[in-house]
C-alpha cells in the first residue's frame, strides 16, 4: 500500500470514529430530550386538570383549593387552554404585559389578541396533539390544552449542535495550525536535503565532465555519437543538481520561445525511451513566455515519464503548443495513448505520494504542479482522459506580455 492510500485509509478511520462519537452524542441528547418532553407533557396534564378542578368545583373546602393552587403554581410549563371554538379559557407562563384583561388595573398592561394567536400557533407547531380535558357536564364540553417546551428543553435540543460546532471549529483551527507547522518543518527538511544533494553531486559531475573531455581527446572523436550522448547525460546531471540547488529559493524567469524549450527536451528524452513510442511535436513555434528552463524541463520530464509509463508497448505522445489570444495564455497539451485515468482521480494524481507503480514515490506530478503554479504563476491539470484510450495533461502559462503587465 503506497503512502497516499495509507494516509487516506487513516482519514476514513478517523472520520468513522468521529461519526460514531457524534452519533452517540446526538442519540444520548435525543434520549434526554424525549424523557424531559414526556415529563413536561405530564406536568402540563396535571396543570390542566388542576385548573379544571378549580373552575369546575368552586364549592370545595379551602384546604383542598389551597392544595390544588399550590400544585398548579408549581408547574411552570407555558400553556393555553381553549374550548372547541378555540376561545381562550385560561393560560400560564405567558408575557403578563400582553395578557391583562383588566385594562383599568394597570394601563401599561394590555390584552393583545395577536400575541395569544401567535403563542397558540407556536404551541400547535411544537405539539400538534393537544391534551383533551372532558368537563363531564350536561353539554359534554371539552377543553384542549396546548403547551410549549420549557426553556431548558429548548436549550437542550440545541446544545449538541452548538457543542459539535464549537468542537468542529476548534479541531479545524488546531488542524490548520498543526498542519501548517508540520508542513513548514517538512519543507525546511526537504529544502536542506535538496541543497545538500546538489552539493554532493557537484564533485562527481565535474569529474565526469573532465572524463568526457579526456575521451574526446584520447580517441580523437569529438563527433562520436556515443560520446556526445554521454556528454548530454552529464549535462543533464548537472542540470538536475542545479534544480535541487534552486529548491527553496525564488527562481529567475527569462523570456523563451516555448516551442524551442520543449523541442530541445523532447529531442533529449526520445532517444532514452523505447523506440516503439512516437513523439509528435506541433503548434505555434513563435509564442513566448517567461520560463526558468531547468525547472520547466523538470515539468515536461515528469509528464512525459508519466505518459511513457502509462503506455504499454507501442503508442504515441503528442505535444501541442498554442496561444490563447483572448486570455493571453500559452497552452501546452501533452496527450498519450496510455491506460487513462479515472475521472475521480483527476485531482488525486497531483497529491504527494499517489502512484500506481509499485516502485514509485508519487512525487513527480506533485512537483510538476508546484513548479508550474508557485514558480511560473500558471496551472496544470488533467484536461481529458478515457480509460484504455489515453490522457491529456494541459499546462497553462501566462504569455510574456501578460506577465510584464501584472508585474510592472
Amino acid at each position: 500500500m503506497n503512502p497516499y492510500e495509507r494516509k487516506r485509509r487513516w482519514k476514513f478511520i478517523l472520520l468513522a470514529f468521529a461519526t460514531i462519537i457524534v452519533g452517540a452524542s446526538l442519540w444520548y441528547t435525543d434520549y434526554l430530550v424525549r424523557n424531559i418532553s414526556t415529563a413536561e407533557r405530564t406536568r402540563a396534564e396535571l396543570w390542566a386538570k388542576s385548573t379544571r378542578n378549580i373552575i369546575a368545583m368552586p364549592d370545595v373546602n379551602d384546604e383542598y383549593i389551597t392544595f390544588i393552587y399550590s400544585m398548579r403554581d408549581s408547574l411552570a410549563v407555558p400553556a393555553i387552554v381553549v374550548d372547541s371554538a378555540e376561545n381562550i379559557i385560561t393560560w400560564r407562563g405567558l408575557d403578563s404585559t400582553k395578557t391583562n384583561f383588566d385594562l383599568e388595573a394597570d394601563s401599561k398592561k394590555k390584552y393583545d389578541p395577536k400575541y395569544f394567536k401567535s403563542q397558540l400557533k407556536a404551541m400547535k407547531s411544537q405539539h400538534p396533539q393537544p391534551i383533551v380535558l372532558e368537563l363531564n357536564n350536561r353539554n359534554n364540553e371539552k377543553w384542549y390544552v396546548y403547551y410549549k417546551d420549557s426553556t431548558l428543553l429548548t436549550q437542550l435540543r440545541a446544545f449538541p449542535y452548538v457543542q459539535l460546532s464549537v468542537i468542529a471549529i476548534f479541531l479545524l483551527v488546531a488542524y490548520g495550525v498543526f498542519n501548517s507547522s508540520r508542513k513548514s518543518e517538512q519543507d525546511q527538511v526537504w529544502v536542506g536535503l535538496a541543497k545538500e544533494t546538489a552539493h554532493q553531486l557537484g564533485t562527481p559531475i565535474s569529474s565526469l565532465m573532465a572524463w568526457v573531455e579526456l575521451l574526446k581527446s584520447k580517441f580523437n572523436a569529438p563527433d562520436d555519437p556515443l560520446i556526445i550522448e554521454m556528454e548530454n547525460d552529464v549535462k543533464r546531471l548537472e542540470m538536475v543538481a542545479d534544480r535541487f540547488s534552486k529548491i527553496g529559493s525564488k527562481p529567475i524567469l527569462h523570456n523563451h520561445v516555448v516551442y524551442e524549450v520543449v523541442e530541445e527536451f523532447v529531442n533529449y528524452f526520445r532517444v532514452r525511451v523505447s523506440d516503439k513510442i512516437e513523439f509528435i511535436l506541433s503548434g505555434d513555434k513563435h509564442v513566448e513566455a517567461l520560463i526558468n528552463v531547468p525547472l520547466f524541463d523538470w515539468v515536461i520530464e515528469n509528464i512525459l515519464k508519466n505518459a511513457v509509463n502509462a503506455i504499454e508497448g507501442q503508442g504515441s505522445i503528442k505535444i501541442e503548443i498554442k496561444e490563447n489570444l483572448v486570455k493571453e495564455q500559452v497552452f501546452i497539451d501533452i496527450t498519450d495513448t496510455g491506460a487513462g485515468i479515472p475521472r475521480l482521480k483527476f485531482d488525486t494524481v497531483f497529491q504527494p505520494g499517489y502512484t500506481t507503480r509499485k516502485r514509485g514515490w508519487g512525487l513527480g506530478l506533485s512537483l510538476t504542479k508546484r513548479i508550474v503554479e508557485n514558480y511560473h504563476q500558471g496551472s496544470v491539470f488533467v484536461k481529458d482522459s478515457e480509460i484504455g484510450k489515453g490522457t491529456t495533461f494541459r499546462i497553462v502559462l501566462k504569455s510574456n506580455m501578460t506577465y510584464e503587465a501584472t508585474t510592472s
